[in-house]
């Protein structure tokens, strides 16, 4: 209880003298009896006010000079304007995730002991810290393989890392509870199930054999497309705190001028990197949804190289055909067609008139035509799209919304490379390919949810079955929890246990403030 306490005093010293209270509640307007909490754990600070830096600067500095936790919490709102919102998503998009490194003994132990003794000393050359994050770093050795040197890259986690953040991110949690018991309205914002999802989800990124993970199955997708190479993961020394790969030799997308000097055809790159993105999106409905100019490489060979998968997106079929139909229907300008396709799939209410929903999509494609190709946004369009369906109730899935997102990043990318790159015309072949291979997108919609309902039909339980899925899709659809079972327990549980040291808190933070004051 006490070291929870601290923990929390700590952390609400943070908010209080950062500056990002401050720039949120320009956005969001902040209780007043929350304002009055936090100027008490402020008193007699030196606040960091970052006045040189525009807003969007401040808020990101605010959150990185607060340390990992907060950097990590960032990074996960950027994904989740369903969550925040897209003014505040967008604002956190240019959060960096730069920390010094650790050094290099520290490293070399930590390394020992995630692979084993006998599968170290097969290591060669391991180099010093080459880029540093707030979870992990990154180091050059060698192995043999086959009696060939091969390079790699070790990415190590930070020590303690796991129980830094998990004592924080409890302590952020009982705020959370405080505030949500103290002050009412606050409980529409979910800010429990906020702060829940998201130390689910960094405890995954943080248990590097699910990075492996992705990577291998997204090497596996890709494996045949010319012109994209994901590095091969050495399982035999990889484990929970040391991830091991291909070294990437090449030259980082974001230098251009080097990219060109080495003779490389830039505007093909651009061409290629948006074909790749919604190659691997359409077909495999499997993405890397973190694909800024930092973790993008051209190697000798002219090839696209990811690195760090951490962060991935999935789609299922059922969205992939919803997509395409958007896509078809927005080329072909058949709006009616993409209004069915919506009631459909189950994407609006049975109750939305198709003439209604059609000319509402019309307002947002009529408008294409009118414009130069090149100007033209595909993730844009879909967040148009997103903002019109969601006003006859749609609710949008959080990787759709992740999609969009990647797909604005990948845009951009793109066009610092080639500043006339055409999006449409690029991403036609593509399209057109996944269109033809789902012929009919309705009648395949209609036929799937033909199919699956008479499989459900046959469970015996279906009564139960049917009740347990509404309550989970519900859930689901409002992004707010993990899609498991055990994870809604984990939740429940957490909540139990924040009501139990809910009144010893309040208590035990104002003499925490007082304690403060006079020690600070």
């Amino acid at each position: 209880m006490i070291n929870k306490l601290i923990t929390l005093f700590k952390i609400g010293r943070k908010l209080a003298l950062s500056d990002a209270l401050n720039i949120i509640s320009k956005i969001y307007k902040i209780p007043f009896l929350i304002k009055i909490f936090f100027s008490f754990l402020g008193l007699f600070g030196k606040k960091n006010l970052n006045k040189n830096y525009n807003e969007e600067e401040r808020l990101c500095r605010s959150m990185e000079e607060m340390g990992i936790t907060f950097i990590k919490l960032g990074q996960f709102l950027a994904t989740r304007p369903d969550i925040i919102g897209e003014k505040l998503s967008d604002q956190l998009q240019t959060l960096q995730d730069k920390v010094p490194a650790f050094s290099k003994n520290i490293a070399l132990k930590e390394i020992k002991e995630g692979v084993g003794e006998e599968n170290y000393k097969d290591f060669i050359n391991i180099s010093d810290p080459i880029a540093a994050a707030s979870i992990a770093q990154v180091h050059k050795a060698q192995i043999k393989e086959d009696g060939i040197l091969k390079d790699v890259a070790i990415k190590v986690l930070r020590p303690n890392i796991k129980k830094i953040f998990n004592e924080e991110i409890d302590a952020l949690m009982l705020l959370a509870f405080i505030v949500e018991s103290l002050i009412k309205k606050t409980k529409r914002l979910k800010l429990i199930e906020v702060v829940f999802l998201f130390k689910e989800i960094t405890n995954h990124e943080m248990d590097l054999r699910f990075e492996a993970a992705a990577a291998n199955e997204y090497l596996e997708n890709t494996k045949n497309d010319l012109g994209f190479n994901v590095p091969k993961i050495y399982w035999n020394f990889t484990s929970e705190s040391v991830l091991t790969l291909d070294w990437v030799d090449g030259i980082s997308i974001r230098e251009k001028d080097k990219l060109i000097d080495s003779g490389k055809n830039t505007s093909k790159i651009a061409t290629d990197l948006i074909q790749h993105f919604l190659r691997q999106a359409v077909r495999d409905g499997f993405f890397h949804a973190d694909m800024h100019q930092g973790n993008i490489f051209i190697n000798s060979s002219g090839q696209i190289v990811p690195i760090d998968f951490g962060i991935m997106g999935r789609i299922d079929k059922l969205n992939r055909r919803y997509l395409a139909e958007i896509l078809f229907g927005f080329v072909s300008r058949d709006y009616k067609k993409v209004a069915e396709v919506h009631l459909v799939a189950g994407l609006v209410p049975k109750n939305v008139s198709v003439d209604e929903l059609a000319q509402a999509l019309r307002s947002i494609g009529e408008p294409i035509f009118g414009q130069s190709v090149k100007d033209i946004s595909g993730g844009k369009l879909l967040k148009q799209l997103f903002d019109i369906t969601e006003k006859f109730n749609m609710q949008t899935q959080p990787q759709l919304l992740l999609l969009q997102k990647t797909m604005v990043v990948v845009e951009g990318v793109s066009r610092k490379l080639d500043p006339n790159t055409n999006i449409w015309e690029t991403s036609r072949p593509v399209l057109e390919n996944w269109l033809k291979e789902t012929k009919d997108p309705i009648k395949n919609v209609v036929d799937s949810l033909k199919d699956s309902a008479e499989i459900l039909k046959k469970i015996p339980e279906f009564p139960k079955v049917m009740e347990n899925a509404n309550q989970a899709l519900a859930f689901l659809a409002s992004g707010q929890i993990p899609q498991n079972t055990n994870s809604y327990s984990s939740l429940t549980e957490k909540k139990n246990e924040m009501k139990s040291l809910r009144n010893q808190s309040i208590i035990g933070l104002l003499l925490l403030v007082f304690l403060g004051v006079i020690v600070f």
